[in-house]
């Protein structure tokens, strides 16, 4: 189990008393991700597994992590929200979205936070969080249309 896994596990019980098995499964299967999920690929990859769970359980397994802060709600644009563990300290990365396939891959770059905070600064904002999702094709696609 992964310290993310651990502390939100710890931390829904503490603030509902319960120990829902659905929302162990959702927790632990997002602990194990390197990028965000939508609910019904969460849903799906639970069943994959042999979980039993339904999408409902998903989803309010999903709204306790966020009203919590565990997890972050990615939106792609796509009006699809998308879900991944959210790390103490804000380590995060950001996301290229291939418009083609809707490949999403995930990516960090350390002078693009620099950027970010410094152009914040600059114009007296504190910033609590931020996303950047770059669109456009992956390297497949762009092959593919030659």
């Amino acid at each position: 189990m992964t310290p993310w896994t651990e502390g939100a596990l710890e931390r829904l019980h503490s603030a509902s008393g319960r120990r829902g098995s659905a929302r162990q499964l959702v927790v632990e299967l997002l602990g194990e991700q390197d990028c965000c999920l939508s609910a019904q690929e969460i849903h799906d990859a639970v069943r994959a597994r042999g979980g039993r769970v339904g999408i409902a359980s998903v989803y309010r397994a999903l709204e306790g992590m966020d009203a919590l802060g565990l997890v972050q709600r990615i939106d792609l644009g796509d009006g699809v929200a998308r879900f991944e563990p959210a790390h103490a300290g804000g380590d995060h990365h950001h996301h290229l979205v291939c418009d083609d396939c809707g490949k999403v891959e995930p990516f960090e770059d350390a002078r693009l936070e620099s950027a970010i905070s410094r152009v914040a600064e600059g114009r007296g904002y504190s910033v609590a969080a931020h996303e950047v999702v770059l669109r456009g094709a992956c390297e497949d696609c762009r092959h593919d249309h030659g």
